[in-house]
């Protein structure tokens, strides 16, 4: 069922001549909560729950996901980030800790990098530093076939397999959730999303040279990310690095782990 609180949670501010749905609870220090690919804001409703007691929470409906509309046919990590920062003009906030899943990572890299002054803390929630690599841009091709072929049966695989084989059943009816939000994310947004990851830069460089506080939660058993490289791009860092046991989805697979990592991310 479709948690319509958070719905009527959501307010809008314009960015290049379309509406950024975003959700704003709870009082002092910011964080703001990005969602990843195929999924929206709402994901981050128990979250938000939780770290509004004790902080401003920030979500954000990404370009072409949830209530925000498309932008184009490619949707660049940069136009993304400038959405964020659009909120956070609005908002009059000057200074934020950030966390992105999967895409969101990617997001909260390039807002890092665009908007560096406005960063007190960077948090990569099953994602990568990395640039796509030539494989996987393959792979980002074959995906936007598929889902030009059939986008439903796209969003039905696509998501179960982010799972660890064997909480799939353990969490059906939160992957029926999942399935049913993303079945609302139009073919032109699923496909811009996809050409913006896979032209997306490198941006290890952060992990290593910037001066606020970074974290990174990695699932052992992610079915698409490498545990060794991700482990490789947190050599010689600063990164305080969360190992978790299961998939993609740490969100879900580990939430109760997940929310204490915030809270230290924050310094609760």
């Amino acid at each position: 069922m479709k948690d319509t609180y958070f719905c009527e949670m959501q307010q809008f501010v314009t960015c290049k001549n379309i509406e950024i749905a975003y959700t704003v609870s709870g009082k002092g220090n910011a964080l703001v909560l990005l969602h990843g690919f195929l999924e929206t804001s709402s994901m981050w409703k128990s979250y938000v729950k939780n770290l509004s007691k004790t902080h401003k929470i920030i979500t954000i409906d990404l370009l072409g996901h949830g209530k925000t509309p498309c932008l184009g046919y490619i949707h660049t990590m940069e136009e993304m980030a400038e959405t964020v920062f659009s909120v956070l003009k609005e908002l009059n906030l000057r200074k934020i800790h950030i966390a992105g899943h999967s895409m969101g990572g990617y997001v909260a890299l390039a807002f890092a990098e665009m908007y560096p002054d406005y960063v007190k803390g960077l948090c990569l929630i099953n994602s990568t530093a990395r640039a796509d690599s030539t494989q996987r841009k393959i792979n980002r091709d074959r995906a936007i076939k598929a889902v030009k072929y059939n986008h439903k049966q796209f969003i039905r695989l696509a998501i179960s397999n982010l799972f660890r084989p064997k909480n799939r059943k353990i969490f059906a009816e939160s992957i029926k959730e999942v399935k049913k939000e993303a079945l609302t994310i139009s073919l032109q947004g699923i496909v811009a999303a996809l050409e913006g990851m896979k032209i997306r830069e490198d941006r290890e460089v952060l992990l290593h040279f910037s001066p606020y506080k970074k974290m990174m939660i990695i699932g052992k058993r992610d079915p698409i990310l490498v545990y060794e490289e991700l482990i490789a791009q947190t050599q010689n860092s600063e990164v305080e690095v969360h190992v978790f046991p299961d998939g993609h989805m740490s969100h879900i697979e580990n939430e109760a782990e997940l929310l204490n990592s915030l809270r230290l991310f924050l310094k609760i």
